[in-house]
This record gives structure tokens, C-alpha cells and sequence, in this order.
């Protein structure tokens, strides 16, 4: 995979963003990178095809109420390759 970093944009519940700032400093990173790490862990966490990794962002994605602003799963899954 390709250490090439893309940015987007997310959108927070407030409560949420306080959390993800506190846990960024409390890891001495940012919120973006923490973001990332996140992700990175759960998408590993199974060693699954990739639709299971686009399943398991799409819940990561729902359950802490990130917009990814247009892009689609398979998108990143496919950046994700190149």
C-alpha cells in the first residue's frame, strides 16, 4: 500500500470532537492522525475481503457520525490499493 496520505474532511458531533481532541493530546498527536490510526486499527482488525473493510468503515463511519463529504467507501478502498 501506498504511503501516500489524502486529506478529507469529517463532521463531528461536538461532544465527539472534544473527545477525539482530548484523546489526541492525551496520545501527543493530532486529531487527524488519531483519525487515521482509528481507521487504520479498525479496518486491520479482521483480516477480511474488502468489502468487509467497507463495511466495517461504513459502521465505523455511522456509529461516530463521520461525513466523508461525497466520497464513497469503495473509493477510499480503491486509493487505498493504488
Amino acid at each position: 500500500m501506498s504511503d501516500r496520505l489524502r486529506n478529507v474532511t469529517v463532521t463531528l458531533e461536538e461532544e465527539v470532537a472534544r473527545w477525539a481532541r482530548v484523546e489526541a493530546a492525551r496520545r501527543n498527536t493530532s486529531v487527524s492522525r488519531l483519525l487515521g490510526a482509528l481507521l487504520k486499527e479498525n479496518m486491520s482488525a479482521e483480516n477480511g475481503s474488502s468489502a468487509k473493510a467497507a463495511d466495517r468503515l461504513a459502521n465505523f463511519g455511522k456509529h461516530h457520525r463521520l461525513s466523508l463529504r461525497g466520497l464513497k467507501i469503495k473509493d477510499l478502498i480503491n486509493e487505498g490499493r493504488r
